[in-house]
């Protein structure tokens, strides 16, 4: 198999997100006089976003008009504060400078808002930027529904069989693997306790994110 275009989903896989996002709901908290949940224990929930975060945090008992008002608080914060601690994982910059030096093509598929999506990546800092970014409200599908993935390979006029998808969580593979991608289990991020990626059917898995070049080239030896 050829890769030419390497697709990232963003909380967990490329941009470790948690710190802020560990940080408003532990503010919400706060506010509440509630004790701040563990960040041990948060930051393998952030890939849920956060419903999961609010879900976590305040428990099943929350009313639905209570959940809403929650939920737009956290958004409200989240948005004032979306960079101030997280970064790209160590080594980032290293592997999109082998897949510029390879030739091949990179993009985002995440289920975050377009807009919160944009202003992160923004203030990131990333030395290459990517050539397309499908955030979660760009369709009425979100993943695990392959429709983003598709649209990404689409508006980077790169064939579905050519490209792989990189995620951290389930519904990443799934969503890979229906739209007819190969697919890389990020190991390394916000994984549930429990959870096995091992387990997920995943093409390879990438334990660190200094080792996603070996698990891309497993797949490609081209790109060693």
């Amino acid at each position: 198999m050829t890769i030419e275009a390497v697709l990232f989903d963003l909380d967990g896989t490329l941009v470790d997100t948690a710190p802020d996002l560990v940080g408003v709901l532990n503010e919400l908290l706060r506010e509440r006089g509630l004790a701040p949940m563990p960040y041990a224990i948060a930051r393998n929930e952030v890939s849920n976003g956060a419903i999961g975060l609010i879900k976590l945090g305040f428990g099943p008992d929350c009313s639905a008009g209570e959940f809403a008002d929650l939920r737009d608080r956290f958004l409200r914060k989240y948005t004032r504060n979306i960079c101030n601690n997280s970064c790209i994982f160590n080594s980032f910059n290293s592997i999109l400078e082998v897949l510029h030096e390879k030739r091949r093509r990179w993009g985002i598929v995440t289920n975050k808002p377009q807009g919160m999506t944009d202003a992160l990546l923004a203030k990131l800092g990333i030395d290459a930027l990517p050539e397309c970014v499908v955030g979660g409200d760009r369709l009425p599908q979100r993943k695990p529904h392959p429709a983003p993935l598709c649209l990404a390979a689409e508006e980077l006029d790169v064939p579905i069989e050519h490209c792989v998808y990189v995620g951290d969580s389930p519904r990443d593979i799934e969503a890979g693997r229906a739209a007819g991608m190969r697919t890389i289990a990020a190991a390394y991020g916000y994984i549930r306790p429990g959870e096995d990626p091992r387990s997920w059917g995943a093409d390879a898995v990438a334990n660190h994110a200094n080792t996603l070049v070996r698990a891309l080239a497993a797949l490609d030896p081209t790109l060693q």
